[in-house]
């Protein structure tokens, strides 16, 4: 991966719909030259996907929050394993230091974020756990 690549990646991060000549033309390279490291890309896994970021207010009512986790001895993967199947889960981070690892997760009211949580806490591994709610974003 060249400086072009992490460009083109950057400007993908910022809009994933950036048509390719808008691309080619920010790079300052040929239309086909994006169209051929995209697909190198793709190719090799690099990018595994496009996506939309939605800003929290356009879904509504839903609950968000941290989960920090301390995992039971060596069973980090076991516990990734099983949180990556919950469907509350929206994102998994390993961590260093007290926790080792935070989980982002959301439910559509309080009475199912309670049952997410119970479900969550569960989990064989699981040695303890902290939950924060998530009350406005500035930043996104």
């Amino acid at each position: 991966m060249d400086d072009t690549d992490r460009q083109l990646l950057s400007l993908l991060r910022d809009n994933a719909r950036a048509s390719v000549a808008s691309l080619a033309k920010v790079l300052r390279v040929s239309r086909g030259t994006v169209q051929n490291r995209l697909a190198r890309l793709e190719a090799d896994g690099t990018i595994t996907g496009y996506t939309v970021r939605l800003k929290p207010q356009a879904e509504g009512h839903r609950i968000r929050a941290f989960m920090t986790v301390a995992v039971e001895g060596n069973r980090t993967a076991a516990v990734l394993a099983a949180l990556r199947g919950d469907p509350a889960v929206s994102a998994l981070h390993t961590t260093n230091g007290r926790w080792d690892m935070v989980a982002e997760l959301q439910a559509d009211s309080l009475e199912a974020f309670d049952s997410v949580l119970s479900r969550i806490r569960l989990l064989e591994g699981i040695a303890n756990t902290e939950t924060s709610l998530l009350l406005s974003t500035s930043k996104l």
